[in-house]
């Protein structure tokens, strides 16, 4: 999600997004959008894409949030279905909501 909110992410892992307050007009939308064409993406139709044409979305903007939503959806379905698993640092950064540092080779 934009800006990588931990807060946000956990409450859209728990499905409870639409509970924040703060979240704005945008989010919402994206959220919207992507839950349904995550969920139910024969059920989509023109209407669906409104909200975020409402908020100055073109043609190609929309389609960008498809592709995004799509290749997310296509890659958690390749780890799940090859049984991959975080490795451990990656792990805790996604407990402690900490960001990895990279580490350059010299």
């Amino acid at each position: 999600m934009e800006n990588g909110d931990p807060a946000l992410i956990q409450s859209i892992k728990e499905k409870r997004w639409r509970d924040l307050p703060e979240l704005s007009q945008r989010e919402r939308a994206l959220c919207t959008l992507a839950e349904k064409l995550s969920a139910t993406p024969t059920r989509m139709v023109e209407q669906d894409w409104q909200p975020l044409r409402d908020l100055g979305f073109d043609d190609r903007a929309c389609l960008e949030v498809g592709h995004i939503v799509g290749i997310f959806n296509h890659l958690t379905r390749l780890a799940d279905g090859f049984g991959l698993q975080l490795d451990a640092k990656i792990q805790e950064a996604a407990e402690t909501g900490v960001a990895l540092k990279r580490e350059f080779n010299k």
